[in-house]
Order: C-alpha cells, then structure tokens, then sequence
C-alpha cells in the first residue's frame, strides 16, 4: 500500500475551503491548505504513525514525498512523524531533516523541527556543537533552530550552550531571531527565573527591546 497516496486521498475528501482560504491568509499566502483542523488532519494519519513506531525505522521516502507536496498539510505530516519517531533518530538524521528545514520556510514548520533536532543532543551530544555552529548561519531561520533548540527541557537545559546561543544572536533586526531569544529566555524562567533575571541585567543594553519584553514576562 502506497501511504502517501492514501493519505493524500483522504486529505482531499476532507478538504473544507472556507478554512483552506483562512489557514492559508494567516500564513502569509505562502503556501495551499486543504483546511483540515489539527485533529481532522491528525486523525488520518494516527494509525499509520502507530505502525510506523512499531517498525522503528524512519521512512525518508515518504517524507520526502511528503515535504515536496504543495499543500502546507503534508510538512505538518512530515514533522508529526518525525516527532512520534523521534528516539529513533541518530545525529546522521540531521542532514536529511535540514533539507526540510532549509524548504518551504516559515515559523510553523521551523517551530516544528527545532526540538526534533534539539532533542537528538540527549543520545549523541556532538548536537551541542552542532547548534553553536548553527547559531551562527546566514540563515536566520536556522539560528532560530539553534536558539530554541532547547525549549521545555527545564532542568536539563545546557545553560553554558544557551547563553553562548544567545550572546551570537544579539544585534539582530530580525524579527524571528529576537522573538526567539525573548521565548527561549522566557521558557526557561520558569525553571530557573533568577539566572534569566540575572541574563537579561547584564546583557539588556545589547538585548532588543522585543528580546527584554518577551525574557520578562515571567519574572
């Protein structure tokens, strides 16, 4: 059975237009939407990342596939996959997942994959490296990767890599970069608010005013 044709068919029996057109508008009109809900779309699919766990190999076929569709859908497939196979991805994983990241950008499938990837750091810690190299690309939104790489992770945060990630971002006018310094900050304040309180302090005259905003929400 062919999974991508069969999910692509019953992506478009359950098209709904009126909210492909909105979907579509909140995006910037950058990419088609079928208008399927998150549970629509994620229910289509359940079964099949079910199986899929069970296999324990990663299809890159499919997901390729997946990824050169038009419809903004079928990335939002690729990194719901990626996500439930995620203890089976190795550091040899990261090229082919940075061809998706380097495709089709914008901060919904950005957002996506900065965890899949960040998350590889806790079976090969060589990501670490990796991210601070990262954090320094042309490409803004791979530095986006880098610096919210770590979100959620709470008392396992690598504060060293953090503040090295953030101290190369600072300077930026671009919106997403800023966006995400402020966010990463203000994550890990929940954890531990006193080290955010003491970052932002020190570096708050380099930091951007969107950066500072979003670091103090917390605090």
């Amino acid at each position: 059975m062919d999974m991508y044709f069969e999910i692509k068919v019953q992506f478009e029996k359950n098209r709904n237009e009126e909210n492909a057109v909105k979907m579509a508008a909140y995006m910037r009109n950058l990419f088609p939407f079928y208008g399927l809900p998150t549970p629509k779309r994620k229910t289509i699919y359940k079964d099949f990342l079910k199986s899929e766990r069970k296999g324990k190999i990663v299809d890159w076929d499919f997901l390729d596939k997946c990824y050169e569709n038009e419809y903004r859908e079928f990335q939002y497939l690729v990194i719901d996959y990626l996500v439930a196979m995620q203890k089976f991805l190795t550091y040899d994983d990261v090229p082919h997942i940075k061809k998706y990241i380097k495709s089709k950008q914008w901060w919904d499938t950005i957002d996506g994959f900065d965890r899949i990837v960040g998350n590889i750091a806790f079976v090969d810690d060589r990501i670490n490296d990796l991210m601070l190299e990262w954090s320094m690309d042309e490409d803004f939104w791979v530095r986006r990767i880098a610096i919210d790489h770590q979100l959620c992770r709470k008392d396992k945060t690598n504060i060293e890599l953090l503040e090295k990630i953030l101290i190369n971002n600072f300077g930026s006018s671009e919106f997403f970069i800023n966006k995400a310094i402020g966010w990463s900050l203000r994550d890990y304040s929940k954890t531990n608010p006193e080290w955010v309180r003491n970052f932002v302090e020190l570096h708050k005259d380099k930091m951007d005013k969107l950066s500072v905003r979003e670091a103090s929400k917390y605090l």
